[in-house]
């Protein structure tokens, strides 16, 4: 049974590193998984003009992020809430390869065109969220 207390044996920094899916809560409200790289105390997702988000953001910055995982062999189930105002800012080619890395492995060559064309397209920006509070794992596990 899980007392709520963060796993000493996962640190924040080693979860948020792993390639996870994470959801992002805006106003309305509405909840979208997200692909995600957590670096310089931030959190970095894509963007772009062919989606609802910057809209969304400019109208109301406030979001909640939401990083769990669920091993069901073993019951644990771990997790990161963070919350603060996201701001669309222009686009860091590097920081969106290694997000892209993450999840697609290290050869672009090998990524499904639709990745390496948000990458080409003028309108792509990255969305960066710095928590209000420094993140920590909780151990929600059954």
């Amino acid at each position: 049974m899980s007392n709520g207390a963060a796993r000493e044996s996962v640190s924040t920094e080693e979860f948020l590193a792993r390639p996870l899916v994470a959801h992002v809560a805006t106003s309305g409200p509405t909840v979208r998984p997200i692909w995600f790289l957590w670096e310089e105390a931030a959190v970095w997702w894509i963007t772009g003009d062919y989606s609802r988000l910057p809209r969304r953001l400019a109208a109301d910055p406030d979001v909640v992020v939401v990083v769990d995982s669920c091993d069901l062999a073993t019951g644990e189930v771990l997790q990161v809430v963070m919350s603060g105002s996201a701001e669309v800012v222009d686009m860091d080619l590097d920081r969106a390869r290694r997000k892209l890395t993450r999840y697609l492995g290290p050869d672009p060559g090998g990524w499904p065109e639709r990745f390496r064309a948000v990458l080409r397209r003028p309108d792509t920006r990255l969305v960066r969220l710095v928590p209000r509070r420094a993140p920590t794992v909780v151990d929600l596990s059954f």
